[in-house]
């Protein structure tokens, strides 16, 4: 096994003019590390360069310049074995309407050179909960359904890298932890994972590092309690036994709100201010205090940091 599932260099992926539509950097030198037996979190905004990365990794875009390795394998010198690494679920539930599920992945199978001795259709479609439908068309499967065999067929030639882009984007909420539990089993038995989702409390959950994108631009690549720790603000919620008349005077630089009538929200900077001290604060100005929380920064306020400011170059 490399010690990085991916390695990518200095890579640019430049759109042409296209009639009133004037040339696009969608990729700007992103140098990235991927490590291999990792969950790896793809984040940025909408336009940030995401797909257009995935899309370069499974050879389904000409990159501009640079360089793009997968499972040690060049792109442009070892094009097949790279492609054969990696897996992709795309965000659309683009299937074959005239194929069923156990044929969909005998097919792509075939595609990728298996041979029959060596393919495991029925199994796949067993770990992802579809084996009862194997012979059924796809125009019968639910929305969840497609989406995990979307992830069926992205397994067939077992490849050590799987791109879920967006999987759990319109799915309801027991489909969505039986397809993390499914991520970690595949996770488990040696798949190097890369996920991009919208839904980033589920990044922050899942992945073992995590790299945002911002205007075909690496802003970020950390582990996952490491970029949290960028933020130094955390809040203390405080409920009182008696609903304030007037908010409690805090020291300088602590804000405060009101969530519920008897609920208050310290919002400090964890280097400056104590907790404990707060706690004195609200005590000192005469309430009394029935409960209390902490609550730590979350990836959204570290992603929202990291892009609200900045624009391309």
């Amino acid at each position: 096994m490399p010690r990085n599932a991916i390695e990518v260099r200095a890579l640019v992926k430049t759109y042409a003019a296209s009639g009133r539509e004037p040339a696009k950097t969608a990729l700007r030198g992103v140098d990235l590390d991927i490590p291999a037996g990792s969950i790896f979190g793809l984040l940025g905004p909408n336009g940030a360069g995401k797909s257009t990365f995935i899309n370069i990794l499974a050879g389904l875009v000409t990159k501009t310049s640079g360089s793009v390795r997968i499972w040690g394998f060049d792109q442009d010198v070892n094009p097949r074995q790279s492609r054969a690494a990696i897996g992709v679920v795309p965000q659309e539930l683009n299937i074959d309407p005239f194929f069923t599920p156990i044929d969909l992945l005998e097919v792509q199978a075939g595609l990728y050179g298996v041979p029959k001795s060596r393919r495991h259709s029925m199994e796949i479609l067993t770990r992802v909960g579809l084996a009862d439908k194997a012979r059924a068309y796809p125009r019968t499967l639910s929305g969840g359904m497609r989406r995990r065999l979307l992830v069926a067929k992205a397994m067939v030639h077992a490849p050590h890298v799987l791109v879920l882009d967006e999987p759990t984007a319109g799915v309801d909420i027991e489909l969505r932890q039986m397809l993390w539990d499914h991520v970690r089993e595949l996770n488990a038995a040696g798949t190097t994972v890369i996920l991009t989702t919208h839904y980033l409390e589920e990044a922050e959950t899942m992945c073992d590092r995590i790299a945002i994108i911002n205007h075909g631009e690496l802003v970020a690549c950390e582990d996952t309690p490491a970029l949290l720790g960028r933020i130094d603000v955390k809040t203390l919620v405080v409920r009182l036994a008696v609903a304030p008349a007037v908010l409690p005077p805090m020291p300088e630089g602590v804000s405060t709100t009101l969530r519920a009538p008897d609920l208050l929200a310290l919002r400090y900077n964890r280097h400056v201010a104590r907790a404990i001290d707060l706690i004195g604060a609200v005590q000192a100005a005469g309430h009394e205090i029935v409960d209390l929380a902490t609550e730590e920064p979350s990836l959204e306020q570290v992603f929202l940091e990291l892009t609200r400011a900045r624009s391309p170059a």
